[in-house]
């Protein structure tokens, strides 16, 4: 083998092994930025999913959930912003 085809080969097996590291790993088994959702005893994404809650809902129950463990204050804000639009669209269909 030359020298561009070992390097190809090494480059191709790095990816095959980052990819099974990957598959490896479950989204629930990780956390980005903090562990604010980890040491649920359910995590928010799994609630809102077995619940088919939609978009608006669910990030109203995960700024809540997580409110005392990361932003505070703000998330209830957060909370309280996707609650407005909530109401505002319910009212729309409403009067429809």
């Amino acid at each position: 083998m030359n020298h561009d085809a070992i390097k190809q080969y090494l480059d191709e097996m790095q990816q095959q092994h980052l990819l099974q590291i990957g598959a490896a790993i479950r989204a629930n088994e990780q956390q980005v930025g903090g562990e604010h959702y980890a040491v649920k005893a359910i995590q928010p994404w799994d609630f809102i999913i077995a619940n088919n809650i939609g978009y608006l809902e669910g990030n109203i129950i995960k700024y809540i959930s997580r409110w005392k463990d990361k932003n505070g204050v703000e998330d209830l804000k957060k909370a309280q912003h996707y609650l407005q639009k909530l109401i505002e669209t319910h009212d729309k269909e409403r009067v429809v």
